[in-house]
């Protein structure tokens, strides 16, 4: 794949309307970020029981499954602008009344649950809305870009975010979330100013036909159906990091440092991997290189599960956030170009439901095989069944192994579809 450097006449910075919107994406992610720290901090100050911490993710993990679908087919019918914008100032107006709350000692922990639980909600109706408007700022050839470049702000906000929060933690939570507000405010006064255009939407009533009408588009779409199955059970199997403690004390035998670089050595290999995608133009066999980087997950946690060193463990890490980085940058795109405008909502939901319950059955799958196999044998299982996955694949979507570019032309769609029939 030859790089194809950014010309000053390609560049993202030329479409302000998506320079907006990822200056709002990523004030709101830091604040988010923040918030995150200091919830879990002050609940466990209030509670001392690590079950109360266990509540915080299942309060923002139902909503994010149930409401999925409901909310990208608002995002379908409706002005996924002023979703966006109504989403973030309710965020906004939940993290205000955490902090007022919390400077005036006027906070407990059902309270918080209850905000916490708001936000979660409002998210899960805002992100389809969110994922479906980048089409809309950036030409088709530049999407990609635009995806490595969300994703660059994605992982900084996860690296820095939680380091800023943690600092700000020491003057007290009531103003982490003061600034996390002050952020998601910034973000909803660019949203608010962002000039994004939509076809009027063909109104439909919410029947199980339209709510469902993402996933039988999916099914029918050989080659969105390939990356987004493909994506799910590389995660579900690949999920040493959720491990990482174990590695730290029983095989690395290291302490908290370097558990800490352990945890940030994925986000900085995926955050230097995503400014190379900004920069670079995928204009070739992208079927292949998905499945490659996808393999190359497979193989880099092959190498951290029988790795006995720290630097190895560290390097091997790093590939694994690079490789799925890349995997993530052509899913991304290739999902979003596949798709009518006018199904982007419902099939960003989809994938989102994907990506979330991947995410956290690949976590308790994990555990589960290292309760019976060990931490090492776990990771082994889970590299080795990647890479069973990604061969399997390959022979089950053909036309997206044998997939050139991200963005097909009229004629090149018909051709594939033609091809899938026979």
């Amino acid at each position: 794949m030859p790089p194809s450097p950014t010309s000053p006449a390609d560049s993202l910075l030329q479409h302000r309307a998506y320079v907006a919107f990822w200056c709002a994406r990523t004030a709101s992610s830091f604040g988010f970020q923040m918030l995150a720290v200091a919830v879990g901090w002050q609940i466990y100050a209030m509670t001392g029981r690590a079950f109360d911490l266990g509540l915080i993710g299942l309060v923002q993990f139902f909503p994010s499954v149930l409401l999925a679908l409901p909310a990208g087919h608002l995002a379908d019918q409706f002005d996924r602008r002023r979703i966006v914008l109504l989403g973030q100032l309710v965020e906004w107006v939940a993290i205000v009344l955490l902090a007022v709350l919390t400077l005036l000692h006027a906070i407990n922990e059902v309270g918080m649950l209850l905000l916490i639980f708001t936000i979660s909600v409002t998210k899960a109706f805002e992100s389809p809305s969110m994922q479906s408007m980048v089409p809309a700022l950036v030409p088709p050839a530049l999407l990609p870009r635009a995806m490595a470049v969300n994703g660059s702000a994605m992982q900084a906000a996860s690296i820095v975010g939680p380091a800023l929060g943690g600092f700000l933690y020491v003057a007290g939570p009531g103003v982490v979330y003061a600034v996390s507000a002050v952020l998601y405010l910034i973000a909803a006064t660019l949203v608010a100013q962002l000039r994004y255009e939509q076809a009027p939407p063909k109104r439909e009533p919410p029947t199980l036909k339209t709510l469902f009408a993402g996933v039988h588009f999916i099914r029918e779409r050989k080659d969105v159906l390939g990356v987004i199955s493909l994506d799910l059970f590389a995660v579900l199997l690949g999920g040493a990091t959720a491990l990482l403690p174990v590695f730290a004390k029983d095989v690395l035998h290291t302490g908290p440092w370097g558990l800490g670089l352990l945890r940030a050595a994925p986000a900085v290999g995926a955050l230097l991997m995503s400014f190379w995608l900004a920069r670079n133009n995928m204009e070739r066999n992208v079927g292949k290189i998905m499945f490659a980087a996808v393999a190359g997950f497979g193989v880099a946690t092959l190498i951290f599960a029988l790795s006995k060193l720290l630097w190895l463990s560290l390097l091997a890490l790093f590939a694994l956030g690079a490789f799925d980085m890349v995997s993530m940058v052509i899913r991304g795109s290739l999902v979003q170009l596949d798709t009518p405008d006018a199904m982007r909502g419902r099939v960003s939901a989809v994938n989102a439901i994907f990506i979330n319950t991947s995410n956290q059955l690949g976590e308790f799958e994990s555990g589960m095989l290292a309760a019976w196999l060990g931490a090492v044998g776990s990771a082994v299982v889970g590299g080795i069944g990647t890479l069973v996955v990604v061969g399997v694949w390959m022979w089950l979507f053909p036309t997206l192994r044998r997939r050139q570019r991200l963005h097909m032309e009229p004629v090149e769609q018909d051709r594939e579809n033609q091809a899938q029939t026979v």
